[in-house]
């Protein structure tokens, strides 16, 4: 992956099996608004770039770098010898929330599929699980919606230590 190599510090979202073209569009959208370096996501039980996930994507998916993998956990390996912490999502993860977590530096999140979260072997991949914290009934959220919750809570973090780094005033 060239494109982690480049950055100083990387931001990745790993997708575990998405198989919604509207979702995967709203996803693409959410990670250029957040900019994201790449989305990547395995070749199988996944949608790839179809003429919906363009047109939802409102022209992210011609944006930003979206890397489909034959081992979705070779590869989530990969990223972790490149320095990347690996993030997941999942409501099992009942005590630790997103927001406890230090998003600041090489990170990769992973959201996961539609109905079933992350695959076991991702889960195992994973360096930290956490939950979004849930106040209503409802247990879960979609998928687009908690890619973009978790991306933007990264980018917060990130903002807010820039903000509180000396060096970076001028």
């Amino acid at each position: 992956m060239e494109i982690i190599a480049a950055r100083a510090v990387p931001f990745v979202l790993i997708l575990d099996c998405i198989q919604d073209p509207n979702n995967l569009g709203a996803i693409l959208r959410t990670a250029d608004a957040a900019g994201v370096d790449v989305v990547v996501a395995p070749k199988d039980k996944s949608v790839g770039i179809t003429e919906t996930v363009r047109r939802v994507s409102v022209g992210a998916a011609d944006h930003v770098p979206f890397a489909q993998v034959t081992n979705l956990a070779r590869t989530m390996e990969q990223l972790k010898q490149a320095g990347l912490w690996i993030v997941g999502t999942t409501d099992q993860a009942k005590d630790r929330t997103l927001y406890e977590l230090d998003l600041r530096g090489p990170l990769a999140i992973v959201v996961g599929a539609e109905e079933k979260g992350m695959r076991r072997l991702t889960t195992e991949h994973c360096d930290f699980l956490a939950s979004l914290p849930m106040a209503g009934h409802v247990g879960c959220l979609n998928a687009s919606v908690a890619a973009g919750v978790c991306l933007f809570e990264a980018v917060r973090q990130r903002a807010a230590a820039v903000r509180s780094d000396p060096s970076s005033n001028d």
